[in-house]
């Protein structure tokens, strides 16, 4: 693999002397306890294949900056989509006017590491847009042709290569070029006029050569493909109070949502977590360890460094079931006293960070999956994942299960459609009794939303069985 050679910053590429900023920035932030200068530049392309033929290709590119000031716990924020002294002058009024009447100490800027968790590619640039049409189209002829019962099949590749610097009033800067890349492929299939559809995809922080190998597209489409035969078969779930297993992998969403976003420091700061004041105490049955990691090669939740410069770092949030951590931006460290945890994440130039969740997990124990199912009389083996809504206060939860089966005495029977899991992070945490030892990431499809902002974050667990959850579907 070729990497591209190294880019000028992004000050230089758009004529903006750094002298300038700095004085503008420096301006802008004395009196303020924080505070940067955010610069990205993105590029982007999607193409999606449908019903037989190109549905759409699209290109994007864009670039800004944001600045901010913070004093106290409040932030001023200006950003715009022109890379100008005069645009940097005018954001700085504004975001000024946030430390009226403060006096405050500048915080210590983020200390610099070289960690290099993927090459700075740039997935637009290889294969040619050509080759990724021919590639969607094989991926259509070759799904049509595994099974007679499918009747339609949509591919799609995206991929986008991010270029970010924070600039600090002292003049340090950090930069991270962030490729990412994902491919999806939805199977419907038709028997007996009954119509289902199931869908598969995989990615991570690298070009599109990782993800396109005939092995790995393949497996993408017999897996859409098993999922939707799986569901010409289901029937209605039963609902009622019953033991869940869920899955490795993917499964790991719930938890992800359930109690991930309670961990995040700003809601401690308000004490609006369920899981607030609880440090140190027992959140989960022991044997639950659960770690939020920035720093794995290649995931979708990786990154070198965070939004504001901080780099990721590897953060334990419960150990043998114990709360032990917090994920922390820079604003909620510095309220609650602690390090900044690199977890300051933006959606783009145009949003604040915020604490958010880079790759969170749990990690694996010694059960076996088919233990897992034998010591089950009545329940549910939940496999797959689709949306799911949750209460950050309350830490209630509502899943929607894309594949699952039933479990009865001690056996997988009938798969499922319907199912959701009903429930509070807080209580299914001290509900796990059973955690196996076949950790999985998930495949690298997630997208994590909080406050109106969207970032690719990472999952995983192994499987494990919880148990009284209230499973939703017909009527016992």
């Amino acid at each position: 693999m070729t990497l591209p050679a190294a880019l000028p910053d992004l000050l230089s590429r758009a004529d903006v002397p750094e002298t300038g900023a700095l004085e503008i920035l420096k301006t802008a932030l004395h009196g303020a306890d924080d505070g940067e200068l955010f610069l990205e530049r993105t590029e982007s392309e999607a193409l999606v294949f449908d019903d037989g033929r190109l549905k759409s290709a699209a290109y994007d590119s864009g670039e800004g900056f944001g600045l901010r000031v913070v004093a106290g716990e409040t932030a001023g924020y200006a950003h715009a989509n022109e890379i100008s002294l005069a645009a940097l002058g005018r954001a700085a009024d504004s975001a000024a006017l946030a430390k009226a009447g403060h006096a405050g100490v500048a915080a210590e800027a983020p200390r610099a590491t070289n960690q290099s968790l993927y090459a700075p590619v740039d997935p637009l640039a290889s294969p040619g847009f050509g080759d990724k049409i021919a590639l969607l189209q094989e991926i259509d002829a070759w799904a049509r042709a595994r099974d007679p019962r499918v009747v339609q099949v949509s591919a799609a590749l995206a991929g986008e290569r991010r270029e970010v610097e924070i600039l600090r009033a002292d003049g340090r800067r950090a930069r991270d070029v962030r490729p990412l890349v994902r491919l999806n492929v939805s199977v419907t299939v038709e028997r007996d006029g009954r119509r289902e559809s199931a869908g598969s995809g995989a990615g991570g922080r690298s070009g599109f050569e990782t993800w396109i190998t005939p092995e790995r597209w393949q497996a993408q489409v017999d897996e859409a493909l098993r999922q939707a035969v799986v569901n010409l078969d289901a029937i209605d779930c039963p609902g009622g109070e019953m033991d869940v297993v869920l899955g490795p992998g993917w499964p790991g969403v719930l938890l992800h949502e359930a109690i991930g976003h309670g961990f995040e420091g700003d809601f401690h700061r308000k004490g609006s977590s369920v899981f607030s004041g609880k440090l140190g105490q027992r959140v989960a049955a022991p044997g639950v360890t659960v770690v939020d990691d920035g720093t794995v090669p290649g995931r979708r939740g990786s990154l070198n460094v965070d939004d504001e410069g901080t780099p990721t770092s590897r953060t334990v949030l419960i150990e043998d079931g114990i709360m032990v951590g917090l994920m922390h931006d820079r604003l909620s460290a510095r309220q609650l006293g602690k390090a900044a945890t690199g977890n300051g994440r933006r959606q783009s130039y145009a949003h604040q960070p915020m604490p958010r969740m880079t790759n969170t997990f749990m990690e694996g124990g010694t059960a076996k999956l088919d233990d897992m199912i034998a010591a089950t009389k009545r329940g549910l083996y939940a496999v797959n994942f689709g949306g799911g809504q949750v209460d950050i206060v309350s830490g209630k939860f509502v899943f929607q299960c894309t594949e699952a089966y039933l479990i009865e005495d001690g056996r997988i029977t009938a798969p499922v459609k319907g199912a959701t899991l009903i429930g509070d992070g807080a209580t299914a945490l001290l509900g796990i009794d059973m955690i196996g030892d076949d950790f999985a990431f998930d495949p690298g499809i997630g997208v994590c939303g909080k406050a109106g902002q969207g970032v690719p974050v990472g999952i995983g667990q192994p499987s494990l069985r919880i148990r009284g959850l209230t499973v939703g579907g017909a009527a016992v």
